[in-house]
């Protein structure tokens, strides 16, 4: 399996995130890449190629022109108006306010395109998520020419961006750019199976009423975790999306004996779907030992799971999301890799 990494990620490395009311040491850094590196070489992935240059078109044609400008000129803006450290958000729309456009202050204008305050952007952060997209549409495109699967190693990771808004450190949507690329391609039909503990509240909200591109999620309920506010079982899509989203919610505590029959009820709908290719949205924060999750899944487990995607048969993109567990990331998201290329 080829692997497609971008050395521009470490441009992105915030100082700080807000955590439990205090600033911490991100738990999204550049040192979680260097494990994953370490560990596809031990066991064999040495196809480690950069990407070239971003497809601008495409990434224009998924984001709003406003957010796009605003992610590249943020940082200069914030530190044009006086402010100090890394842009960080501290003041939202609030339920029942009038919020059809975005406030001139950038004080403002950063909390108008954040979902959440944990996500910094600093100066390399554009760059960053640039080359973080290159990476995923030059696994697509490997792909495409016929390949059976690639692996993305974003960072920046991505499902938690909308077209129009980051956070959950992610800032560009690599999965779904991944899946429009296979759209324009020619696959009439793609599907999104997002593994991370965090609900992929980005893709949903990218594809939740269209019908060419299934999306399915398996995360912690969002009463109980991060994003919160979608991934309930009753979102199936609207209009030419309804019945084309599908979100396996569980509780604290789950077990892989659980978490595996909800990625084979999702295997199962991506199969009657008739996807024609499929994109993996690969966190590996489901292990047992993540800081920031409640499953239990343990690293034998993640083999298994590549096992059971890769039975499939489809030409498959993997995008690196999330897993925070930075001595086992490695180790988890390659048994991924091994279980899928072994099925």
């Amino acid at each position: 399996m080829k692997v497609f990494f971008s050395e521009d990620h470490r441009k992105h490395f915030p100082q700080a995130e807000l955590n439990g009311g205090q600033f911490v040491t991100p738990f999204e850094r550049p040192s979680r890449v260097e494990y994953v590196l370490a560990r596809l070489k031990e066991q064999g992935f040495d196809d480690i190629v950069a990407p070239g240059r971003p497809d601008m078109r495409a990434i224009h044609a998924m984001c709003t022109p406003d957010y796009l400008e605003f992610l590249e000129t943020a940082y200069a803006q914030w530190k044009a108006g006086g402010y100090g450290g890394e842009v960080i958000a501290a003041s939202f729309p609030a339920r029942r306010m009038h919020f059809s456009r975005p406030p001139r202050e950038i004080d403002g204008k950063v909390g108008y395109y954040a979902l959440s305050s944990e996500t910094a952007i600093t100066g390399g952060t554009w760059d960053a998520s640039l080359s973080s997209a290159a990476s995923a549409q030059a696994a697509q495109a490997h792909v495409a020419s016929g390949a059976r699967s690639a692996f993305a190693l974003c960072r920046p990771p991505g499902h938690h961006a909308t077209a129009d808004m980051y956070g959950g450190y992610c800032f560009i949507n690599n999965a779904a750019l991944v899946a429009e690329k296979f759209r324009s391609d020619g696959a009439e039909r793609v599907a999104i199976v997002d593994i991370d503990f965090h609900h992929g509240n980005g893709t949903q909200d990218i594809f939740y009423d269209r019908g060419d591109v299934l999306f399915t999620s398996l995360h912690g309920a969002p009463e109980d975790a991060f994003p919160y506010y979608l991934g309930f079982e009753d979102e199936k899509g609207s209009g030419a999306g309804e019945g084309m989203n599908f979100n396996y919610a569980m509780a604290p505590g789950t077990s892989y004996d659980r978490w595996s029959e909800a990625l084979d009820d999702s295997v199962k709908q991506v199969r009657a779907f008739g996807a024609e290719a499929l994109v993996v949205s690969l966190g590996v924060d489901a292990y047992k030992e993540d800081p920031i999750s409640f499953f239990k899944l343990d690293s034998p487990d993640f083999m298994d799971a590549g096992r059971r995607i890769g039975k499939l048969g489809l030409p498959t993109v993997f995008c690196m999301e999330g897993g925070y567990a930075i001595e086992a990331v490695g180790i988890n998201t390659v048994n991924v890799l091994e279980g899928f290329e072994g099925a």
